[in-house]
């Protein structure tokens, strides 16, 4: 209970930390008026394709405490391996983009967009690695045979942070990539 407590506490001091960077990009996004924007610079359809391996990995993680909690350890290993390798395909995404972004000297430093643009997906991408490390430490102990250190609170906090995760990448990808084309 204090656990679940604690990860439900954990995720509404990061909602606080995302819905303050999604209202800087909103607000000052406003105000861009030299430099690329995120119209002339982002690619909607490709990051919707990888985002879609992202919200995909809340279904792998749900199947996984599934799994977990019927005692069906070979199911938790497939599903967390799945919710794993979804992740990592939204990563690789998201640091093509990066990369292609660079290349056209799109940067944080270059002007508003930029700033905004790389700490509000970086600030999340951060925390998919993170949600990835938790989910990898967990895979390590069932794999090694060592279920007795896994709590089912435990796998309902990790999968709580996932979809939190997924959640926010809903909202970031909405306000930074559909909206604009929108207006």
């Amino acid at each position: 209970m204090k656990t679940k407590l604690l990860i439900q506490a954990f995720i509404i001091s990061e909602s606080l930390f995302f819905i303050t960077l999604i209202l800087a990009y909103v607000y000052y996004g406003i105000y861009e008026t030299t430099g690329p924007a995120s119209v002339q610079s982002l690619e909607p359809e490709t990051t919707g394709f990888f985002s879609l391996f992202l919200l995909a990995s809340s279904i792998t993680m749900m199947m996984g405490r599934r799994g977990f909690v019927n005692n069906r350890y070979t199911a938790l290993k497939a599903w967390l391996g799945g919710t794993i390798v979804l992740g990592g395909i939204f990563l690789y995404g998201q640091a093509s983009e990066y990369f292609k972004l660079y290349g056209e000297e799109v940067t944080i430093s270059r002007n508003i967009f930029g700033s905004n643009f790389f700490t509000l997906t970086g600030f999340h991408g951060l925390h998919v690695i993170l949600g990835l490390i938790v989910l990898c430490i967990i895979l390590s102990l069932v794999s090694f045979g060592d279920t007795r250190k896994i709590s089912v609170t435990a796998i309902e906090s990790a999968e709580i942070y996932w979809h939190f995760v997924d959640a926010v990448w809903i909202v970031v990808f909405t306000v930074v990539y559909l909206i604009p084309l929108l207006i």
